[in-house]
């Protein structure tokens, strides 16, 4: 089979591509820029495009498919060509379903959580040598790949992205894997660039739960009252089967969560991740892993890259990074670092990167996000706001959103990187949240302060 790549270097679309490549396809693509780690991928394994740019003379008759990736634009070279010539033009869930349509297909949804959860899931399964095809959204320990595809495998693993899935197809990525089993995380209003209001962001959930096929079922966390409300409300014929967090206690910064045969020790921490590891454990269930074995898989999970990331630690201190930005995985993130070193000042760091973060009217939503924290500290660029061409932002009314009156707020990159560096860290725990680093912020000189 001959697919094309339209924007080959995404993150979602290279690690397609080679998963095509490994299952014997004839794959070529084309994109405008590629960085590392797409790059170096993609060169290991011969799809790396020559030239950078756009190339009618790529597109031909003797393609069977064109896979579409959402840094192209609409009016693409390529894809106008495509379409000239008739032919099969595929979004990157679309193209997925198609690979996926005679399997168990496995979908994770949520707006938080969901990436841990297809990690957690995964991870159990590679630890009892159960293969399964996949798609998850974070580099897994002892994984290669993001994407595996296979003609064999009974099950795949999905993480539900509702973002839009391509340039020509608005609808959520989510709303095309026709899940067999789902499961639905929690729902906290995100991507307002795209979804402006809290309405029309919680709809794409309940159309979610609709395309479950019939007699399929979903596992939700019922602690969420909304995805509770979605999940009870639906009149799709499926299985609902609720969880909860489950019981668990902090002693000397080690987490024990308790099981049916006593406390057991695990490596990742927080209301949020043990949540998301009851959710988890419901569908490895469903995909033939009893309690015992899960738990025995899980114990040695350290969670999915990008996630809590501990990057420096002496007997008295700590640091993590996390990829959270959105005010209820901050607010989630925060608390754990706190609970899980609760006799250790904690210092959070927060930069507000995204479109929406950046959103003048969407910054209220992080009303008591840092309170967990002893010292908080925000840090966003006007630069970035100038970039995305959004409404300049002010410190009022970022000290305003957060309603904390000691909140430390930064816009310059020096400044706040004068601060951080002038902190004597015994006796503290660090946490970094962001999408972004903080206008240049080396992580690696982060570690030496520990």
């Amino acid at each position: 089979m001959n697919v094309h790549f339209i924007a080959i270097g995404g993150a979602a679309m290279h690690n397609l591509a080679l998963a095509l490549h490994n299952k014997g396809y004839n794959v070529t693509g084309s994109d405008d820029e590629i960085f590392d780690p797409s790059k170096s991928r993609l060169e290991a394994k011969g799809l790396l495009p020559e030239t950078f740019g756009w190339f009618l003379e790529k597109i031909t008759s003797d393609l069977d498919a064109v896979v579409l990736g959402m840094h192209a634009k609409a009016d693409n070279p390529e894809l106008l060509k495509a379409q000239d010539l008739g032919l099969k033009i595929y979004s990157y869930p679309e193209f997925l379903y198609e690979q996926a349509k005679h399997k168990t297909r496995v979908v994770i949804g949520g707006s938080h959580g969901k990436t841990t959860i297809t990690s957690m899931i995964l991870h159990v399964m590679h630890y009892h040598d159960k293969d399964v095809d996949y798609m998850v959204g974070a580099q897994l320990e002892g994984f290669d790949v993001m994407v595996k595809l296979t003609e064999d495998n009974d099950f795949i693993v999905l993480e539900g992205d509702e973002y839009l899935s391509s340039p020509i197809d608005r609808r959520p990525k989510f709303h095309l894997y026709k899940p067999n089993i789902a499961l639905l995380s929690g729902i906290a209003w995100d991507h307002i660039n795209v979804f402006p209001t809290y309405e029309n962001y919680v709809e794409q959930f309940k159309i979610f739960v609709d395309s479950i096929v019939r007699g399929g079922s979903i596992n939700y966390n019922e602690e969420d009252a909304e995805v509770k409300r979605i999940v009870e409300a639906s009149e799709n014929q499926i299985r609902k089967l609720a969880y909860q967090t489950p019981e668990y206690t902090v002693e000397d910064g080690e987490t024990l969560l308790e099981t049916s045969e006593g406390p057991m020790p695990v490596e990742i921490f927080g209301a949020h991740n043990l949540n998301n590891l009851a959710g988890a454990k419901w569908i490895c269930q469903h995909m033939g892993i009893d309690e015992d074995d899960f738990y025995e898989a899980i114990s040695t999970f350290k969670g999915a890259s990008k996630r809590l990331e501990k990057i420096a630690e002496t007997s008295k201190s700590v640091a993590y990074k996390d990829f959270a930005h959105s005010p209820s995985k901050v607010e989630a993130t925060t608390k754990a670092v706190k609970e899980q070193y609760s006799d250790r000042t904690l210092v959070a760091c927060l930069e507000l990167h995204t479109y929406s973060s950046l959103n003048a009217q969407f910054l209220k939503e992080y009303k008591g996000a840092l309170d967990a924290a002893d010292v908080a500290v925000v840090f966003y660029s006007p630069h970035a706001v100038e970039i995305k061409k959004l409404e300049e932002v002010t410190k009022e009314q970022i000290a305003n959103a957060f309603e904390r009156d000691d909140l430390i707020i930064y816009t310059n990159p020096a400044e706040f990187k004068e601060f951080l560096f002038s902190q004597s860290f015994e006796n503290k725990s660090l946490l970094l949240m962001s999408s972004g680093n903080y206008g240049g912020l080396d992580f690696d000189e982060v570690t030496k302060l520990f």
